[in-house]
């Protein structure tokens, strides 16, 4: 993609750190590197701070292109981690079928000594409502449950074996989390629960339209995510073990989602793989154009600044960003993500997912 519009690229590299293989074929080193993080493409003259550019070089660095031709050359990665994530989906739809979540509430465990084992609710139960209230999903049975008081005897509705039966509980009070907490002392009835997952079979047609659609949420969703998990709070509260910091705010590395890719290959095979890789490659599509440098969305956002100014001046005059000043914001960012992963490098090997 730099390339194309006449970019000087010195290096293509695989991976990062020490140099372990590399060839060179005309002006550009392609080679392979030690540490298993990424990839990386070297452009000449990426912003005023690269001074090291031979004068007759200066017309082929990154920034004297075009804003249109510096905006897809920097986004390009991103793009491509879509693209893969588009043939991913297509692949697994296409071989399993669509997965969607069926509206049923299911007990996946029963916790000894707690208020629902005690009155006889199983394991693969379905919870249809609790008190009069119809519950759907995990969250709705937890805001039915605490909707009323340690003590009081609901009716839960369940179906097993194809039989409805009610079933009466008296609940008890959480007092498994912090004092602090907002939920301690409040309505418990002690059962994990889950949506079972369901397949929707495509043709070839249907299943490339869904696959290139569902692209969409499923980056919103790692957008919601990425804030998630950056959120300095959300990691600390993971590395003391509160009981109440969510999976979703959890930071995790390529250990902790090999480990669940086994799983998933485990219990859904091939096609189950396929789908976490096409959900994977969408979250670091995402995250790579979050606006911070070091990462592309940084560029991406300096280069949109330029533009603006100089829009602002009418379009006459070409504008450079004071690059250095934003090295401290690039520096803290860089230690932060070097936290991040050695937070969750941690999660992963002492709290496996």
């Amino acid at each position: 993609t730099a390339k194309a519009p006449g970019m000087k690229v010195t290096q293509f590299f695989m991976f990062m750190g020490p140099r372990l293989w590399s060839f060179r074929k005309g002006e550009t080193e392609y080679g392979v590197r030690l540490v298993p993080l990424g990839a990386f493409v070297r452009i000449i003259g990426m912003h005023e701070m690269d001074t090291d550019v031979a004068p007759e070089d200066e017309p082929r660095t990154y920034r004297q292109k075009s804003f249109p031709r510096r905006l897809l050359v920097i986004s390009a990665g991103s793009l491509m981690h879509m693209i893969i994530a588009i043939t991913l989906l297509f692949v697994s739809y296409l071989g399993q079928g669509e997965r969607t979540t069926a509206p049923e509430l299911i007990v996946a465990n029963a916790e000894v000594g707690l208020p629902a084992e005690q009155a006889g609710i199983e394991l693969g139960d379905q919870i249809v409502s609790l008190g009069g209230v119809t519950v759907t999903n995990p969250i709705e049975l937890g805001d039915a449950v605490r909707a009323n008081d340690p003590g009081d005897v609901v009716d839960i509705v369940v179906v097993r074996d194809g039989t409805t039966q009610t079933i009466p509980v008296g609940l008890g009070a959480r007092i498994d989390v912090p004092r602090e907490s907002e939920l301690f002392g409040t309505a418990y009835l002690g059962v994990g629960s889950r949506n079972p997952t369901e397949y929707i079979d495509h043709g070839v047609f249907a299943a490339a339209g869904n696959a290139v659609v569902d692209v969409i949420p499923t980056a919103w969703e790692s957008t919601k995510g990425v804030v998630k998990a950056l959120n300095p709070l959300n990691i600390v509260n993971h590395l003391t073990n509160d009981p109440d910091a969510s999976l979703e705010t959890r930071p995790v590395t390529l250990v902790g989602v090999t480990g669940l890719s086994d799983d998933v290959g485990d219990s859904e095979g091939i096609w189950g793989v396929f789908w976490l890789l096409a959900v994977l490659n969408v979250f670091v599509g995402v995250f790579n154009m979050f606006p911070l440098l070091p990462l592309d969305g940084g560029h991406a956002a300096v280069a949109a600044y330029e533009r603006v100014r100089e829009a602002m001046r009418g379009g006459r005059q070409r504008y450079f960003a004071d690059v250095e000043r934003l090295m401290p914001l690039a520096v803290g960012v860089i230690a932060f993500l070097f936290m991040f992963m050695f937070a969750g490098l941690y999660l992963d090997i002492t709290r496996p997912l």
